[in-house]
């Protein structure tokens, strides 16, 4: 029966042909059409972005950051600037008031004075919160206010410039110019007597115009004195604290002091610096 085996022969070789057909069709878009490269940043991996061909699915290359848009707002204004726009409103709602006096416009210009009144009270208030709260800023601390504070201190200076004075003449004397003709120098050349007394300091009278003087028996008459330590020459009385150890003058002032006045400004010209005492 030999055709019935040549018919199995040929059905069996169309099916393996088949086979082999389907097998190339669908091998052939692997050698055929390859999946593009994807692009990659020097950074990125070469293995994994470029020999492994991932496909389209996959993406290397790094999205580019959004642009950050430039804020275009305005800055805000500056404290300076908000004060003067309020000191320029407040003088506009007050001429305004002024020239036209209507109700409304009074009213306005009330409100708008009252509203600042009112934050100038709250930064005076908190001032002086901030001023209880540190010692640094209390001013009170070196110079008292209240009665009993001043009290304190006035006692405690004067016991310091009491103890200066009395040290005073080992080092200094007094140079004191008047003039007969002059009023100021009446009342002057006791007190100056008096504080010379009081913590034996030497004195030296001077007569600027040749006149004797009732508390300075013992005067001389000036020879030009006054032009050598650099004094006004026309100005009596004048007092003059001399330094022996420095051999300079000091003055001390012109014109009519009280002895306190005397004894003070002494104190603060030789035991005090400049800005140690203010």
């Amino acid at each position: 029966m030999p055709a019935p085996a040549n018919k199995s022969a040929r059905r069996l070789l169309a099916a393996c042909l088949s086979l082999t057909a389907v097998a190339l069709a669908l091998s052939a878009p692997a050698h055929g059409q390859e999946p593009p490269l994807v692009t990659t940043s020097d950074s990125q991996d070469s293995f994994y972005c470029e020999e492994r061909r991932l496909g389209y699915w996959f993406y290397c290359a790094r999205p580019k950051p959004p642009e950050v848009q430039e804020d275009a707002s305005e800055p805000a204004p500056s404290a300076t600037s908000q004060l003067d726009a309020i000191t320029a409103n407040l003088r506009e709602l007050k001429a305004k008031a002024i020239l036209e006096p209507t109700p409304a416009n009074v009213t306005a210009y009330i409100r708008f004075q009252r509203a600042q009144l009112d934050r100038a009270s709250l930064f005076s208030d908190v001032w002086q919160r901030a001023i209880w709260q540190d010692p640094d800023l209390d001013y009170t601390l070196q110079r008292p206010v209240s009665t009993l504070g001043k009290r304190q201190w006035q006692d405690s200076r004067n016991a310091e410039r009491n103890a200066v004075m009395a040290q005073l003449s080992e080092r200094y004397g007094l140079f004191y110019f008047f003039a007969q003709s002059c009023g100021a120098c009446e009342v002057m050349s006791p007190i100056v007597q008096s504080v010379a007394s009081t913590w034996h300091i030497t004195v030296r009278a001077i007569s600027t115009d040749g006149g004797p003087s009732r508390h300075f028996p013992n005067y001389t008459v000036e020879t030009n004195q006054r032009s050598r330590m650099g004094l006004e020459p026309k100005v009596t009385p004048a007092v003059v604290l001399w330094d022996a150890a420095k051999g300079r003058p000091i003055p001390i002032g012109y014109g009519v002091m009280s002895a306190d006045e005397l004894q003070d400004r002494i104190y603060l010209l030789t035991s005090k610096e400049a800005g140690r005492d203010y």
